[in-house]
């Protein structure tokens, strides 16, 4: 059954970081994938609150190859720059780091990048956090205004934030910042430990959803589809009674897959083509 576009399974880097720009690439190509949700990983790409890499390198390795930039995804957990961070130099930092993140999304004509919340300390008020976090996305969702591209706010586990980690703290975090260029990007790991499902996102957000990370999991991992115990056919059907036209991530971070990452795609695709229409 036809349920998604094959455009729409946007291929991601983070499971290359042991492999070059250009191995990635070609690995998408030749897994059928036709769209790249583009992670900022050094190994790849540089971006610090300074500078960041050519942009017209990078663009024109990807449409050399007839894929399509969907997504720009700036590293914030392994990095030390963050949404929510708690002193106000490293806040500092973080907002221009993030800054030159949208200005290389919208020069490499990509129409969204990620964010999530960040963290606050355990040992502080959640609500300062909060504050602190709400503060930088209303800023960033301001100057991505500017560069005409939009941020899609995803949730985290709990293992990584104490801010947004559910669909009801997302929904208190749009309300508050009430920015029409800030969407929603569903973590389907995320939302999974959250004993959450997909419905319950689009009932709370309906159109206002714009990405997904679209991946299996136990509900933890960041899995390929087959190696966790989420439903593919189901899922897919709930992005079509919903009539999702977005892409679907493949945020794919378990180290086993780190050392072949091109095999895994190529299964990855596999599992994803009895529902594809072309």
């Amino acid at each position: 059954m036809a349920l998604i576009h094959r455009e729409q399974v946007a291929g991601m880097n983070i499971h290359y970081m042991r492999y070059s720009l250009d191995y990635f690439l070609d690995a998408q190509v030749a897994a059928g994938i036709q769209s790249i949700e583009f992670w900022t990983g050094a190994p790849h790409y540089y971006l610090d609150p300074t500078t960041y890499s050519d942009c017209k390198a990078l663009k024109k390795k990807i449409e050399d190859r007839n894929l399509k930039l969907v997504v720009f995804t700036p590293e914030n957990c392994m990095y030390p720059y963050q949404f929510a961070a708690a002193k106000p130099e490293i806040f500092e930092k973080s907002f221009q780091y993030f800054s030159n993140g949208i200005k290389a999304c919208a020069e490499l004509g990509s129409p969204i990048m990620q964010c999530n919340s960040g963290w606050g300390y355990l040992d502080e008020d959640r609500e300062e956090a909060w504050k602190r976090s709400r503060e930088m996305l209303s800023k960033l969702a301001e100057l991505a205004k500017r560069e005409g591209i939009t941020l899609a706010l995803e949730s985290l586990r709990p293992e990584e934030s104490n801010l947004v980690t559910t669909v009801m703290d997302a929904k208190r975090m749009m309300d508050e910042i009430n920015h029409p260029h800030l969407k929603i990007l569903v973590d389907t790991t995320a939302m999974g430990v959250a004993g959450e499902t997909l419905q319950d996102w689009f009932d709370v957000f309906k159109s206002d959803i714009v990405h997904t990370h679209f991946i299996d999991g136990n509900p933890y991992g960041h899995l390929i589809w087959g190696d966790g115990h989420h439903n593919l056919e189901n899922f897919l059907t709930v992005l079509q009674k919903n009539d999702y036209q977005g892409y679907l991530g493949q945020e794919i971070t378990d180290s086993r897959y780190f050392q072949d990452p091109a095999a895994h795609d190529k299964r990855n695709m596999k599992a994803f083509t009895p529902f594809m229409n072309d």
